[in-house]
C-alpha cells in the first residue's frame, strides 16, 4: 500500500524513510532499499565517474571495479559511530512509536538498542560501554541515523572533521548504490545484510565480496587473518542476520512475509555460504595462528640456514609481520625469516612446542575439509602434546574456516499465513508487522545517469512502495508526501532542539540567519532535516526555517507554525512573530494540520 495521510501506520513508515535510523530500518526493512535508491537518484553520486580516478573503469574486471570504488571510499569518508551527531531519544519514547508494530519482547531479544547482546563476544564487551551509553541511564539509546549521500558528504563541514562520514548503515547502503552506479555492478548481485549491530553486503560476483564499513573483503581476505578480516568476521561469527535487502525484495528474521525472491535468496545462501567455508591448508593453518594469538606458544617454525637447521618461536616470526611485506604460511615465509636476525633462532627446537613444518607436510598429503569429520579426525590425532592439552585447538580451527550463515529461514517465511497473529511459529510471536505484497524487482536496466533513475523509478513507484519510499529518502518535496518529513523536522531532531535551549527565538533566528546560505542538498527540491542544518552549519532559508519551526513547536507544545514562500523569500509564522529567510529552494510548504506533530 502507498502512502495514505489519513493512516498513522502509513505516516510513521514514511516519516521513518526520511530519517532512517537503525531502529527505523529495522521496523520497516523496505525502507533501508529505499535510500539505495535515494543514492542512485544522486547527481552526486554519478559526478563520482568524472574523477580520474574512475577513468575507463568500464574496461576493468569487476573485482578491480570495486576494488577501485573501495579506494576511493576509504579516500573520502571516515567512518563515525558517535553519540553526538544526531542525539538521544529513550526506550519508552521509541516503543510507544513502534507498538503497533512489534511486540516489546521480541524486539528485546533481536536489536542491540533494546537490550540484544548477541553471543559471549558481545557480553564480553559491555555492549552499552562499547557504545559510550554507559554513562546514561540504561533507557537512554542513540538515534543512529542512516546518512544520506549528501549528509555524508558534509560531514566535511562538521567541526573536527576534515572529509566525509557516516556509520554502517549508511556505508553498506552507499556501497550498494555505488556498485551500481560507479562499478556497473547489476543490482540483483547485490544483497544488503542487516544484523542486531552491524550491516554488510554481499556481492554475488566471483568467490564473492563482502563490504564491511569503508572496506570490502574477498574470499581470500576473510580467511587471511589480520585484525581487519577479525573485524570484518564478527558479525557473521557472532549475530543472526535480520534482514536480507535486495531489489527484489526483503526478507526479515521475525516477519511472516517475505518479499524477496525465492531465487535471487537460494543464490545469496549458496554464494555466502561457499564465501564462509574454505579447505584447510598449511597457509590456512598459519594464517589461523596469525588470528589466534594465544595459541602461537605452542608452536615453532624450522628454518635452514647456512647448511643447518634454525628454529624460532612462531610469535617472533609473526611480530616481524609487522616491519614487511612478508607472511608465515605462503610463499613469503622463507623471506620472512631470512629477515631475521640469526640470532634469534635456537639450533635445536623446542621440546614443549610443535614444529610447523610437520603440519606443511601434513597437508602437502591430506586434503582436509572443514565439513568432513573423518579429515578433521585425522588433524586432531597430531595435536597429543602437553602444550595444547585442555586447548580444543582443531575445533577452533574449523570454526575459523566454517561458519554457517544465520540467514532468515525462507522455508519458515513461506509456510506463515498472513491470519497466523503471530502464532504459527516462535519466531513469528509478536510479529505484527505485515510484509507488503511481493511485486516485481526494481529494474534499473539501462539507467546511466541520475535523471535516467529517476524517470525509471517514478515509472515504477504506483505498484511498487520501495521505489516509492525512495522519493521520500531522497528529500524530493515536489514528488513525495509533506507531512512525513515534517513529522521527522518536529519529533527527531534532538541535536537541533537541545543546542539551543539558552536562547530566546528571537536569537535562535539570528543564529539560523548567520548560518552558511548553503543547502547540502544542490536540487532546488530536496530539503535537509534541521539536524542537519545545525550539524554542518548551513542551509537554505526554507530549511532553517523548518528548523526554527520545529524548536518552536517543540517550545511551544500545542502551538503550531505556519509557513509561506514565493520562491525568494520565506516567512515563518510562530504564534505572534514572524520571521523572514531568503530560499532558492522550489517547494511550497503546507499549511494547517500538516505542521500539527
Amino acid at each position: 500500500m502507498l502512502y495514505d495521510n489519513k493512516d498513522s501506520s502509513s505516516l510513521e513508515k514514511y516519516s521513518s524513510a526520511v530519517t532512517l535510523s537503525d531502529m527505523e530500518v529495522f521496523i520497516f526493512p523496505d525502507i533501508m532499499y529505499s535510500l539505495v535508491l535515494a543514492n542512485i537518484m544522486s547527481e552526486r553520486l554519478w559526478k563520482w565517474r568524472d574523477d580520474p580516478w574512475f577513468s575507463k573503469i568500464s574496461d576493468k574486471k569487476e573485482l578491480k571495479r570495486i576494488q577501485r570504488l573501495k579506494q576511493y571510499i576509504i579516500d573520502n569518508f571516515a567512518f563515525n559511530l558517535d553519540l553526538d551527531t544526531w542525539g538521544l531519544t529513550t526506550k519508552e519514547k521509541e516503543l510507544s512509536r513502534f507498538s503497533k508494530f512489534i511486540d516489546v519482547d521480541v524486539l528485546a531479544k533481536s536489536n542491540a538498542l533494546f537490550g540484544y547482546e548477541g553471543d559471549k563476544y558481545y557480553f564480553d564487551i559491555d555492549i552499552r560501554r562499547h557504545f559510550g551509553l554507559d554513562k546514561y541511564s540504561s533507557n537512554i539509546i542513540p538515534y543512529w541515523k542512516t546518512e544520506t549521500l549528501e549528509a555524508m558528504e558534509a560531514f566535511r563541514f562538521k567541526d573536527g572533521y576534515v572529509k566525509g562520514a557516516g556509520e554502517c548503515v549508511s556505508f553498506s547502503t552507499l556501497y550498494a548504490s555505488a556498485a551500481f552506479a560507479i562499478a556497473g555492478i547489476p543490482l540483483e548481485k547485490i544483497f544488503l545484510l542487516a544484523t542486531p549491530l552491524h550491516s554488510q553486503n554481499y556481492l554475488d560476483i566471483g568467490d564473492g565480496i563482502i563490504t564491511n564499513n569503508r572496506r570490502i573483503v574477498t574470499k581470500n581476505m576473510w580467511y587471511n587473518g589480520t585484525e581487519l578480516s577479525a573485524k570484518a568476521r564478527r558479525a557473521m561469527e557472532n549475530e543472526v542476520v535480520t534482514i536480507v535487502a535486495h531489489n527484489s525484495g526483503y526478507i526479515h528474521t521475525m516477519y511472516d512475509g517475505a518479499t524477496i525472491d525465492p531465487d535471487f535468496y537460494k543464490r545469496l545462501k549458496y554464494g555466502l555460504t561457499n564465501f564462509l567455508s574454505t579447505e584447510i591448508t598449511y597457509e590456512i593453518f598459519a594464517n589461523f595462528l596469525r588470528h589466534n594469538e594465544s595459541l602461537r606458544c605452542c608452536f615453532q617454525i624450522a628454518h635452514f640456514r647456512n647448511g643447518k637447521t634454525l628454529f624460532i618461536e612462531a610469535e617472533k616470526a609473526y611480530s616481524r609481520e609487522s616491519t614487511c611485506k612478508f607472511r608465515v604460511g605462503d610463499v613469503t615465509q622463507q623471506n620472512l625469516l631470512l629477515s631475521i636476525d640469526e640470532n634469534e633462532f635456537y639450533t635445536e627446537a623446542k621440546p614443549d612446542r610443535f614444529v610447523l613444518r610437520v603440519f606443511e607436510e601434513f597437508f602437502k598429503n591430506n586434503k582436509i575439509c572443514s565439513q568432513n569429520s573423518g579429515h578433521i579426525n585425522s588433524l586432531k590425532r597430531i595435536f597429543i602434546d602437553s602444550c595444547l592439552k585442555g586447548c580444543d585447538i582443531t575445533n577452533d580451527l574449523v570454526k575459523f574456516c566454517h561458519i554457517i550463515p544465520r540467514l532468515p529461514d525462507e522455508q519458515k517465511l513461506s509456510d506463515c499465513k498472513d491470519d497466523c497473529g503471530g502464532n504459527c511459529k516462535d519466531d513469528c510471536k509478536g510479529a505484527i508487522y505485515r510484509a507488503p505484497t511481493a511485486c516485481a524487482p526494481i529494474n534499473l536496466d539501462n539507467v546511466k545517469s541520475a535523471a535516467d533513475a529517476r524517470e525509471a523509478l517514478k515509472a515504477q513507484r504506483k505498484t511498487n512502495q520501495t521505489a516509492d519510499l525512495a522519493f521520500t529518502a531522497f528529500r524530493d518535496l515536489s514528488n513525495s508526501p509533506w507531512k512525513p518529513f515534517i513529522k521527522a523536522a518536529v519529533e527527531r531532531n534532538p541535536v537541533c532542539i537541545n543546542s539551543v535551549n539558552n536562547l530566546g527565538l528571537d536569537d535562535v533566528y539570528k543564529y539560523l540567519s548567520e548560518l552558511t546560505e548553503e543547502s547540502i542538498y544542490d536540487e532546488p527540491v530536496r530539503l535537509a532535516q534541521p539536524d542537519e542544518v545545525y550539524n554542518y552549519k548551513r542551509g537554505d532559508g526554507l530549511e532553517k526555517a523548518v528548523a526554527l519551526a520545529s524548536i518552536y513547536i517543540n517550545r511551544e507544545s500545542g502551538n503550531r507554525a505556519s509557513i509561506d514562500t514565493d520562491g525568494k523569500k520565506v516567512k515563518l509564522t510562530c504564534g505572534k512573530q514572524e520571521f523572514l529567510f531568503d530560499t532558492k529552494k522550489k517547494l511550497s510548504p503546507p499549511t494547517g494540520e500538516d505542521w500539527d506533530s
